[in-house]
């Protein structure tokens, strides 16, 4: 970066340590998304419906499905502090699996032994308008990308500033006041600086170096045969993250700013109300079943993938950028993590505890507004890094000039120390910065990053990535299983949401009224509306 916003970095930074306000960075809130695919002892995909005993998966807070109706996705509420967090995902796991029979949940990123797109069945979510709107949505994603690529899972990570830190920031930056006009303009700074640097979260993270394939239907594009069964890319960190998964050529075109809440907004409603030639030929319905929902650039706008979204909690029939138009930004979303393999969660402690670390270097970086060339080297980099991150030597373009990706990141993580050190404050243990060092220890030595594990884990036992994954699935199954079961007052809550969220979606199916083609004009005439 140039000196000037390093010097505006250290400005902002010594200021709200100057403001002696105690705590100034601690207290955020934290919350995660778990998927996984429910597979078989075997570890071939379910075709099992979405167990009644979890409840309802339109209506359970906590407890639902993505794409398919074998992806099961755990939602935490949110915590202040991490370890709170990550002994709810626990009870949730614990929670599920004692209800899952002898199916498993698959622990990596990258899928289980697929044959093809009819392998992966999407997601059932009943009879009611919302239900078969989510139904429908999600064919439109089968056809328009295919199912393979919406069996890949994540781990997203949900986090707001503390209510306290914003007045004092509001103070550094010499606003009159805390606006929710302020908090969106900031929330924005960290979009635009983590779509700069969230490379760095695909190459300290990133486990999805191999796959199986099938996945890939003869395409071995940039990927070496481990074995029969197994391709791997040399250097990869993310496959997930690659042209491979969720940086699909299919949206290469589809453009949205991160510059303020107004231009991403227009852009987003742009590509929802914008025909496509290729969806129109294809059309909304065949035999009377829902292709897609439309035949825009994208049905709605969480079909656009970002690895990072400015998020607001949505009212009912609401869609996203009406809630923020409402409300404004209250959080933002991180959803470049893939799942962890090495811990039976998902993830862990250091890694949440870097993450808002690096959310609050994000905000108080100076983060110029984004140019169409900019964002084609930002895209540009996340490619490289997620295909080739360990690769020695590995150039990335900032400011339009190479730079060693290990340079870079060394800059990045040695700019992060103050910020660890007001996290840690009253906190002799110093977990912010310890937090901080691993992750300098995966700069210095490669091998310890978890895709380098992974690939040694694959390497080091002769097994495939299938047989490898099956295996660690299974360890983690016995693991929750082993653990003393949680506090009489957290299994009866997740009963309860269970039992009620069954009762919510029968009360939803009840209440519809008119027909579903009357639901969707008027969600859409809703979602391309000023609040």
């Amino acid at each position: 970066m140039p000196r000037a916003i390093d010097q505006l970095f250290e400005r902002r930074l010594g200021s709200l340590v100057n403001a002696r306000v105690p705590g100034v960075l601690q207290q955020g809130l934290k919350g995660v998304e778990r998927e996984s695919l429910r597979v078989l002892a075997d570890g071939r995909i379910a075709h099992t419906a979405h167990p009644a005993a979890l409840g309802s998966a339109l209506a359970n807070d906590h407890i639902t499905t993505d794409f398919s109706e074998a992806l099961i996705e755990l939602v935490t509420p949110t915590f202040t502090n991490s370890w709170e967090l990550l002994q709810y995902l626990c009870d949730l796991h614990q929670f599920v699996y004692r209800r899952l029979g002898d199916e498993l949940l698959w622990v990596t990123s990258m899928p289980c032994r697929l044959s093809s797109d009819a392998d992966v069945p999407t997601a059932w979510y009943g009879t009611s308008h919302v239900g078969q709107m989510k139904r429908a949505y999600r064919e439109g994603l089968r056809n328009r990308y295919g199912a393979l690529m919406q069996a890949i899972s994540g781990v997203h990570f949900n986090y707001s500033f503390p209510m306290h830190f914003w007045e004092v920031y509001a103070d550094v930056q010499q606003q009159r006041a805390d606006t929710q006009e302020f908090r969106s303009a900031c929330y924005f700074d960290v979009l635009r600086n983590f779509r700069r640097m969230g490379w760095m979260v695909l190459y300290l993270f990133g486990t999805s170096p191999a796959v199986g394939r099938d996945f890939l239907q003869g395409d071995m594009s940039g990927l070496v045969a481990l074995d029969e069964q197994t391709a791997y890319g040399p250097h990869a960190t993310s496959l997930r993250m690659s042209d491979l998964g969720y940086r699909n050529r299919d949206q290469a075109g589809v453009s949205v700013s991160a510059n303020s809440l107004p231009e991403y907004v227009r852009d987003l409603r742009r590509a929802i109300t914008t025909p496509h030639p290729a969806y129109q030929e294809l059309g909304l319905k065949k035999d009377g079943q829902w292709l897609q929902l439309n035949s825009n650039v994208l049905q709605i706008e969480n079909e656009f993938y970002s690895a990072i979204r400015p998020k607001r909690v949505a009212r009912s029939g609401e869609s996203p950028s009406t809630a923020l138009l409402r409300g404004g930004v209250e959080y933002v979303e991180l959803r470049a993590l893939d799942v962890s393999a090495f811990d039976p969660v998902g993830v862990n402690q250091t890694k949440l505890r870097f993450l808002e670390a690096f959310v609050a270097l994000c905000a108080l970086r100076a983060s110029p507004f984004i140019d169409d060339g900019e964002q084609a080297a930002i895209d540009d980099n996340y490619l490289k890094v997620s295909r080739r991150g360990r690769e020695p030597g590995l150039n990335l373009a900032r400011d339009g000039r190479m730079l060693p990706l290990a340079t870079w990141a060394a800059e990045i993580l040695d700019s992060m120390t103050g910020i660890c050190e007001l996290l840690d404050q009253g906190d002799d243990s110093r977990p912010y910065t310890t937090a901080l060092r691993a992750q300098q220890e995966k700069l210095q030595d490669v091998s310890r990053t978890p895709s380098a594990r992974l690939l040694q884990e694959l390497t080091g036992t002769g097994e495939s990535f299938f047989d490898m994954a099956l295996r660690m699935s299974r360890l983690h199954r016995d693991y929750f299983l082993s653990l003393a079961a949680p506090p009489l007052g957290r299994q009866a809550e997740f009963e309860a949401e269970a039992r009620e969220s069954l009762q919510r979606q029968a009360a939803v199916e009840a209440a519809d009224t008119g027909t579903f083609e009357d639901y969707l004009a008027k969600y859409f005439a809703a979602a391309t509306a000023n609040p």
